[in-house]
């Protein structure tokens, strides 16, 4: 991690967002229980800043199996209590309910998790946000992702979710402009 590096303005506030800026956000991330995870975790976020998730990660790693669909998807009532009593993660239980219905919904995918995932991945250039205040909360894309995934079963991923998810995983590039890490297919947007 360079200290003096150009950095989306958000991931400056506290070594944790520095290192998931440079390492993690915005990198093309595939496979069915490694984007699991990233959907739970953006779910579990709701309502709550990122940081939070962040430095919970690792509990919420042990917790839930490693995010491992098929091993959360067999959780049971006894299961969710225990992720209640649990201080490492976010103890909401919606959320957790949440976390083992995704599961089993993205066990019915016949297609699996992943691919139906970046099947929303815009096809297109976009324009480079030049600020954050260009990036934008959702997309035509995260509304679609999020009403199938509503469609088959999955709970708390809303297209805002569903957005955040996609910037998370670099379905999307939302670097700013003036970024270290902006790749150099996009112009800034213009305003």
């Amino acid at each position: 991690m360079e200290p003096d590096l150009p950095r989306c303005a958000w991931a400056n506030s506290a070594p944790e967002y520095v290192r998931y800026h440079d390492e993690e956000w915005g990198t093309p991330l595939h496979g069915d229980d490694a984007l699991f995870e990233r959907l739970c975790l953006e779910a579990f976020q709701s309502g709550l800043s990122w940081i939070t998730i962040l430095r919970k990660r690792p509990a919420f790693r042990a917790a839930f199996a490693g995010f491992a669909i098929d091993a959360v998807a067999a959780f049971t009532p006894d299961d969710e209590a225990r992720l209640m009593a649990d201080a490492g993660i976010v103890r909401n239980r919606a959320k957790i309910a949440a976390a083992v219905n995704n599961a089993q919904a993205a066990q019915a995918l016949p297609e699996g998790l992943s691919t139906l995932l970046w099947s929303f991945a815009p096809s297109e250039d976009r324009a480079r946000p030049a600020t954050l205040g260009d990036v934008p909360a959702t997309s035509p894309e995260s509304v679609a992702m999020a009403k199938e995934l509503k469609r088959r079963g999955f709970a708390f991923v809303g297209p805002t979710t569903a957005y955040a998810l996609m910037q998370a995983t670099g379905m999307v590039d939302d670097h700013v402009a003036d970024c270290f890490r902006a790749q150099a297919r996009s112009e800034p947007a213009r305003g």
